[in-house]
């Protein structure tokens, strides 16, 4: 009998993950094989132990492999215009050599994304995401004088982070450094290329995040590795740096917001102000995708929902947790949670439904169904809000660094 012939898309999901420029030597170090699908990338969980490498990044230097980043190059004498069009911030104010934290939306003023802007040039960006999003810009693109490219493959990238991480750059012999400011880039020469250096990061600690072209990733892994090593740079999954953007307050898309795009359910998707960037927001632009929407929800009287950090009483981390207001009526739901090692407390991310989280801020509990051996454990906890970041270091921001 012959088999009926089946067509090629009808294979897409026997296609495996694709690997990394810096997979062989991840892999090599690797002793957990928790792998997972970042953009059709091989990922890491956790290369050997969770704990350790969270405190890898809080007391030594971490690296992190973000090569599965979405990234799209936008160059053009119309690029600045469109991306004004397309983000929430006035991209006019972000000068070359700056990176900005943007967030994008769609006409009915929901969000899309947020992610990095990086300004190399007068005429020349990159914006980096979570989520695919190349048909959106197209769309917004249409009509101004610029070019998209989506360089997600072609582009390895690196998270540096730690409070050794500006200590690891100068041992691999990249000078100049001390002067780079937060959310400032420089390029520096690397195996008859350059290596895009930026003072960013996700861990809110001291950080550097770097980019390369594919073909010289594991150069400039090995660069870094031979002088790290003797200063305790070690390799990290997602795990760790997950407890380390917890603490720092910062938000995940998929998991602290869903993307409009991908909501199952319309009342799902959220505003900018009611994910906590409502900063981002530029009224004195005139145009950019959503602004009707969000100004005519401000001037309906606030947000539906709003994002709030929350203290827990007790050790277990509320991860999934409901909050209710006096114990009864349902207030939200607690999207992050763990347990701080550097505050020794018991932090979370919520959503709260208003007008708790804004005009109702007392007597709010969270509900906890810990599992301890094979059962369940229903705790009702107290949780007061509390400002975000939860974790605030100095040495993040302090220039040069390495002085504190």
């Amino acid at each position: 009998m012959i088999a009926p012939r089946r067509h090629p898309a009808q294979d897409h999901f026997r296609q495996p993950l694709t690997e990394t420029p810096f997979h062989p030597r991840l892999a090599a170090l690797c002793e957990t094989e928790s792998w997972y699908n970042w953009a059709g990338q091989k990922a890491l969980h956790s290369v050997y132990d969770e704990e350790l490498e969270y405190f890898a990044i809080r007391s030594t230097a971490a690296v992190f492999d973000i090569s599965p980043m979405i990234k799209y190059r936008i160059r053009g004498p119309g690029a600045e215009a469109m991306l004004n069009r397309l983000t929430l911030r006035d991209v006019r104010k972000l000068a070359p050599g700056r990176v900005q934290y943007t967030a994008w939306c769609d006409d009915a003023g929901e969000v899309l994304d947020d992610g990095t802007l990086f300004r190399p040039g007068p005429q020349e960006f990159r914006l980096c995401s979570q989520g695919r999003h190349l048909p959106w810009i197209l769309d917004t693109a249409e009509g101004f004088d610029c070019t998209v490219e989506d360089e997600s493959t072609a582009i390895a990238g690196l998270a540096l982070q730690g409070p050794a991480s500006f200590a690891v750059l100068q041992a691999a012999g990249f000078s100049g450094l001390e002067t780079l400011k937060t959310f400032n880039i420089r390029d520096l020469p690397h195996e008859g290329g350059q290596v895009t250096i930026s003072r960013t990061g996700f861990t809110g600690d001291l950080g550097y995040e770097l980019f390369c072209p594919a073909e010289a990733a594991l150069s400039l892994w090995d660069r870094l590795w031979s002088a790290g090593a003797p200063l305790g740079l070690k390799p990290i999954g997602y795990n760790a740096l997950d407890r380390a953007r917890i603490e720092a307050g910062f938000i995940v898309p998929g998991t602290d917001f869903i993307a409009t795009d991908l909501a199952l359910r319309a009342d799902r998707a959220r505003l900018p102000d009611e994910i906590g960037l409502d900063w981002l927001v530029d009224p004195a632009k005139t145009q950019f995708n959503g602004r009707r929407a969000i100004m005519a929800a401000r001037a309906k009287g606030g947000p539906r929902h709003v994002l709030v950090g929350l203290e827990v009483e007790d050790n277990t981390p509320a991860v999934g947790a409901i909050l209710y207001h006096h114990k009864k009526r349902e207030a939200g739901v607690v999207s992050s949670a763990i347990w701080s090692p550097m505050l020794k407390r018991n932090i979370a991310i919520a959503s709260l439904d208003a007008p708790y989280g804004s005009r109702i801020t007392e007597d709010l509990w969270v509900e906890i169904y810990a599992l301890r051996e094979l059962r369940y454990h229903k705790l009702m906890k107290r949780a007061r809000i509390v400002p975000r970041p939860f974790l605030k270091l100095r040495r993040r921001t302090v220039t040069p660094p390495g002085l504190v």
